[in-house]
């Protein structure tokens, strides 16, 4: 349960977060005054990943002006969410493809024999338009493919299982009426289908194999009359290869990495050295591991306008795997995430897509929930295919009333509701009444993972008991109970991947129970820890009922932590790697020892779409030169607002630290270790800061 390099981290100081807020009339900044994620800063720019919580295996598809997105939801039903947006960045849930029994294929679908499909539910989706209908190919483990078709993206959908079993399948509707499809683990492989989606006979070849590097997660389009298959390799570094080909049979030329490495200073946490068994047995973390958590898995689109942007998800450890979006750079025929002068790397904050009329930041779902309505917020989703008769709104109006069913534990227990967990960090709290348990009925909140733990009420023969259990430890904590509601919390924080369990009477004050534990990510659901309401029954008699009367998620840090960028502030910028600061000597930007009393302040000019100019006292501007060497960065007159050479777009690391990427390179402000000059060719952020890229800043007040 040690957490190794996790221990390490440090938040920035947060004492200073909200006095520098600046209104200026091109930067509003609404998401740092928001509840919840969104990746719209609200001043025309966002920053990266699009939803802070998991959304795996995305496939992405532009109709008319409309995008709609569709990924991995394994064993949470109802499944497959559509999800639409006009821009991009701003994203609405429309739909749930999968119905919340439409996956109820036999006994494991619905934990019943002893039997799961934790992660092994439906996953890796192929969204696909053509002739007017939307088509979501998918897989299931043990099953044949499933395809799922509407006319509206809304709904309703239809469902059908088809004769075709096929690994991560991607297929393409040709201009020519032919369809194709590629599919396949480590070998790719390829075939024509006929119009019920059967392959045609003598169409099948493998296309890569192993040794070509392609991987998994294929993405098959035709661009400007060439074919690409854009896929995902896994092995060591994290990375996505593309192929291309004027023939969708080949011959085949692969670029091994159109984006690779990135992981916006995210380092790799926990895993099991048993990844799908109850042994709970940690690796060491290699603390030089690099690029394990880097972008993955994911494709491209193109918008009306005619730029070109990519998807893909990245791992984010026990928060989930995260769906992140990329300009793209065409170069040479290939699709590169990223921007000229650093191909391959995404920046963390840029530029929202060009849309015609300007979008509200949003989040895609409704995540807190008073239970009043007819149906539940649109977030939730049952573990497993639910008991329907077993769940009411009705029954007690204005509560969820889950009755309980006869298992033996919680890992087992039908009719679980979840939701994605959302980071960096979280608080959801539930409210439930008890006075409808009976004897061997237990119902709480849990954090459902594996191992997974949680707090509720048990009632006794004798009475109720408030327990906490750690699947970790075996251990259940006890305490007497005599009221008829309680408030249980839990407390998640998902760069740190700790939680712990609370409880109130009165939703004033809370007493935690139990310890701190680890959170992990982990083959055996193959998704991050989910929040859950449960009852279930583990005695002999007969079951109960348990009310939730709400459920409310707060988020501490729903930008992040994001400081506002402090314009028009005097600031000195102290690095990471070894303390030293920016500073000014004979008109060259340099880094100075952190004991040296000569400290140059820089000023912070506030340019649009959240970028900056650094100027010295005098007036001068840091420059940083167009071409090779990158190092020669001067300080000279100030020239007009916006040219690239004096701007610089701000960014944050997800712990709060400051980057600066030049507009002349595309790449990053870094010291040169031991002092001396500072050079704008950091490719991006390291987590252990090593490569001199990440700056703290303190604002100086002005001298009277």
């Amino acid at each position: 349960m040690h957490m190794g390099l996790r221990n390490t981290i440090e938040y920035p100081k947060m004492k200073q977060r909200l006095p520098y807020f600046t209104l200026l009339t091109f930067v509003t900044f609404s998401s740092l005054l928001s509840d919840t994620w969104k990746a719209d800063n609200g001043n025309g720019t966002f920053t990266n990943p699009i939803f802070y919580d998991e959304f795996s295996d995305p496939d992405l598809i532009r109709v008319g002006e409309d995008y709609y997105l569709t990924g991995t939801t394994m064993h949470s039903m109802p499944g497959l969410p559509v999800l639409h947006s006009t821009d991009l960045v701003n994203w609405k849930l429309a739909s749930y493809a999968m119905g919340e029994t439409d996956l109820d294929l036999e006994a494991r679908f619905r934990l019943e024999k002893n039997q799961d499909i934790y992660g092994r539910g439906i996953w890796a989706p192929c969204f696909r338009y053509h002739n007017g209908t939307f088509y979501i190919f998918s897989n299931v483990n043990g099953r044949k493919t499933q395809l799922f078709t509407a006319t509206n993206p809304r709904g309703p959908w239809t469902h059908k299982e088809l004769n075709i079993a096929l690994h991560d399948l991607s297929v393409l509707f040709d201009d020519d009426g032919k369809i194709y499809v590629v599919w396949g683990y480590k070998d790719i492989e390829f075939a024509e289908l006929d119009k019920n989606f059967e392959i045609i006979p003598g169409t099948h070849k493998i296309l890569f194999e192993n040794d070509a590097g392609m991987g998994e997660g294929s993405h098959f389009y035709k661009i400007g009359g060439k074919y690409y298959i854009i896929s995902a390799w896994w092995k060591g570094r994290m990375r996505m290869p593309c192929a291309r080909a004027n023939h969708p049979t080949g011959p085949w030329e692969v670029n091994p990495e159109i984006s690779a490495d990135e992981e916006f200073g995210i380092p790799e946490g926990s895993r099991f050295i048993r990844d799908r068994s109850d042994d709970f047995e940690l690796k060491p973390i290699d603390p030089k591991s690099r690029g394990r958590m880097a972008m993955h898995q994911g494709g491209v689109v193109d918008t009306p306008s005619g730029e070109w942007w990519g998807f893909s998800m990245m791992d984010n450890n026990s928060v989930g795997r995260l769906t992140c979006l990329s300009p793209v750079t065409w170069h040479d025929g290939w699709p590169y995430f990223g921007l000229p002068g650093n191909l391959g790397r995404t920046p963390r904050t840029w530029i929202k897509p060009e849309h015609p009329n300007a979008t509200k930041p949003i989040a895609p779902y409704e995540r807190n929930d008073d239970f009043d309505g007819p149906s539940l917020a649109n977030g939730w989703q049952w573990n497993h295919v639910p008991v329907l008769e077993n769940i009411s709104l009705k029954e007690r109006p204005g509560f969820l009333r889950l009755h309980a069913l006869p298992v033996t534990d919680f890992w087992n227990a039908r009719n679980t509701l979840t939701q994605r967990a959302i980071g960096p960090v979280s608080i959801p709290t539930a409210l439930l009444h008890t006075d409808g348990m009976k004897p061997g009925d237990t119902a709480g909140l849990a954090l459902l993972n594996h191992p997974y733990a949680w707090i509720a009420i048990h009632r006794t023969d004798s009475g109720f008991e408030l327990q906490q259990y750690d699947r970790w430890t075996q251990k259940t904590l006890r305490r007497s109970f005599s009221g008829q509601k309680i408030y249980l919390r839990a407390h998640c924080d998902f760069l740190k991947e700790k939680a712990y369990f609370s409880f109130s009477y009165d939703n004033q004050t809370y007493e935690q129970m139990g310890d701190e534990w680890s959170m992990v990510y982990q083959g055996r659901t193959f998704q991050g820890v989910r929040y859950a309401l449960f009852n279930y029954h583990t005695g002999s008699g007969e079951a109960g009922y348990a009310d939730f009367d709400q459920f409310k998620i707060h988020e501490p840090f729903p930008s992040g932590f994001t400081r506002p960028i402090p314009y028009g502030q005097t600031v000195q910028f102290k690095n990471r790697l070894d303390d030293s600061f920016l500073s000014v000597w004979n008109q060259k930007l340099i880094s100075i020892p952190s004991n040296t009393d000569a400290r140059n302040r820089l000023k912070v000019v506030g340019l649009p779409f959240g970028r900056i100019a650094l100027e010295t006292p005098d007036g001068l501007r840091v420059t940083v030169g167009r071409s090779e060497p990158f190092d020669q960065i001067s300080v000279r007159a100030a020239k007009e607002n916006g040219d690239p050479s004096q701007t610089f777009q701000w960014m944050e690391m997800p712990y709060g630290q400051t980057l600066l990427m030049s507009l002349a390179t595309h790449r990053y402000l870094r010291i040169q270790p031991n002092g001396g000059l500072v050079t704008a060719d950091a490719r991006g952020a390291t987590f252990d800061h090593i490569n001199g890229a990440s700056f703290d800043f303190e604002i100086i007040p002005d001298q009277p």
